[in-house]
């Protein structure tokens, strides 16, 4: 068993950003920090968008970037929320580059702000389009030089520990104190006990199979909390990335980003025709469920697999010098950006809805916080505004970072049984396994995708039953590993997206069933 004072699990932006605030205010303390790959894999890393905050308080304000947020949100965004993590979210930046991290800047040595999908100004930073990676790379820096803090690489987090495991306890409220860790390397189940522990475990694009997420989101902390019975809200609510590089079904991770629409290409279906503006009088520039949804439309009014991003008439100079990465990725595919639409549909991007949080990260399960994309804050509501997601990931690290330097959490007592798997099997045949999740991707991309309805969900919901009971009996029969526990979460979360879908009787931001309004786009001043 491993004891600890703060245990956080996801090494993003997050969860290191925490891990770093809560080491320089305590350096007797301990932080431990799980990772199921290396240290580096996270959403953050991959994250080719900028942040969004206000620095050009000339021609920007924080109400045009509140009331940008809450129009992408459609109403469901929590305003006070809103307000706070805008009005935080330059502090944060501030605090982010002078750990390290290096943004682009203009020729005066300013900061150079984008702008993107659903913003009225220019108020994105950026560097390169490899921002996610830079933040990464700082933190990991800060984050190495600290003596209290320890990241435990290729270790998975299988579940919270709460009452439900303590059979001795009696208690009206639940509570966390650790969780049971799996090391990857020796297969060995141990335990973390903890006095606080934060879930900054990332998203769930894993769960469509189509994604531009890194092959680590799965959706673990989500399922770990639900299981845990913590209150999960708002899951139907999957912003999906219009412009996902398209590889012929091979399920890619690589996206095509949204500055690069920012930047001034064009949305192109078969025939050549730049469609957007029939759906939005913003065209291009439209929010991602708008765009996404007028792509599906796209595909199925022709049948095609993929629509075209044409970037041939933009000066290819500054293309390659504001997206080295997106230029190069697209020559390994034989793409010439100066001459060649590049090939992309929508695939599963960002989830707006998750683990319930207070203004503090605090869950409703006592001693066990939440931040980054495994949360659900109020601020992104039914559809996250481009760029807001890394400024919330920082700014609610600090929110719990100074909620616990003010209400220490207790050091627990409570002694915790090992984890029991006597009497378990090594599973030999993993390949069924591999079969399974794949069942799960199709049923989640053919019935819960961009476009949903009434009958496919419960079509859904009907063969998901069966995955689950097939699941449940390899879970409680062969010795865990990686795979399995994946599977179990990403069941887990398929079950949430599916049945709070149901629940929803109307369109709002991300989530669009047919059933209800017909209208494709709802157009907003």
């Amino acid at each position: 068993m491993m004891e600890t004072n703060f245990l956080i699990i996801g090494s993003g932006a997050a969860g290191l950003t925490l891990a770093v605030k809560l080491a320089e205010k305590f350096p007797r303390k301990k932080i431990t920090v799980v990772t199921k790959a290396n240290e580096a894999e996270s959403n953050t890393k991959y994250a080719q968008g900028g942040v969004a905050a206000v620095f050009d308080l000339k021609e920007d304000s924080f109400q045009k970037h509140i009331e940008d947020t809450l129009i992408a949100g459609d109403g469901l965004c929590d305003k006070a929320i809103v307000k706070m993590v805008i009005r935080d979210g330059p502090k944060r930046l501030k605090e982010l580059m002078k750990w390290g991290a290096h943004f682009d800047t203009d020729t005066d040595g300013e900061l150079s702000l984008g702008r993107e999908g659903g913003h009225s100004e220019f108020r994105v930073i950026h560097h390169k389009d490899t921002t996610g990676n830079e933040i990464e790379r700082a933190l990991l820096e800060r984050a190495n030089q600290l003596q209290n803090i320890t990241l435990l690489s290729h270790h998975f987090a299988i579940d919270l520990i709460t009452e439900h495991h303590l059979p001795n306890i009696k208690s009206k409220e639940i509570s966390c104190c650790g969780a049971y860790v799996l090391d990857q390397i020796s297969g060995n189940i141990f335990t973390i006990k903890a006095d606080c522990t934060t879930l900054a475990s990332g998203g769930i694009g894993r769960v469509y199979g189509h994604t531009t997420n890194p092959e680590v989101a799965t959706g673990d902390g989500i399922a770990m909390a639900y299981r845990a019975k913590a209150c999960i809200k708002n899951m139907e609510f999957i912003q999906f990335h219009p412009t996902a590089f398209y590889d012929g079904n091979k399920g890619t991770s690589f996206l095509i980003s949204e500055a690069v629409r920012g930047f001034g290409a064009f949305l192109r279906n078969k025939k050549g025709e730049r469609f957007m503006l029939n759906y939005d009088k913003r065209g291009e520039l439209a929010s991602r469920d708008i765009v996404s949804r007028a792509i599906d439309s796209e595909m199925r009014k022709s049948n095609d697999d993929c629509v075209y991003l044409d970037c041939t008439h933009l000066d290819i100079e500054e293309f390659k010098q504001h997206f080295p990465n997106i230029y190069e990725t697209c020559l390994q595919q034989s793409l010439h950006v100066a001459k060649d639409w590049i090939p992309v549909v929508p695939a599963a991007h960002y989830l707006c809805g998750g683990i319930v949080v207070d203004k503090d990260g605090g869950t409703s399960i006592k001693n066990l916080f939440a931040c980054g994309e495994c949360s659900y804050t109020g601020l992104h509501g039914a559809n996250r505004l481009a760029s807001n997601s890394l400024l919330e990931a920082l700014v609610y690290a600090d929110r719990i970072y100074k909620y616990l330097s003010k209400h220490m959490p207790l050091h627990t007592t409570i002694t915790i049984p090992d984890w029991n798997d006597k009497g378990m099997v090594f599973l030999d045949n993993t390949e069924i396994i591999q079969q399974k999740t794949k069942e799960l991707q199709y049923l989640m991309r053919r019935f819960a995708g961009v476009v949903r309805s009434n009958n496919d969900l419960k079509k859904a919901s009907f063969q998901l039953k069966n995955l689950y009971t097939e699941t449940e009996v390899l879970y409680k029969k062969n010795k865990l590993n990686t795979s399995l526990s994946q599977l179990r979460n990403m069941v887990n979360v398929a079950h949430l997206i599916i049945q709070q879908s149901l629940i929803r009787k109307e369109n709002r931001g991300g989530y669009y069933n047919i059933d209800y309004k017909r209208k494709l786009i709802k157009e907003k001043a």
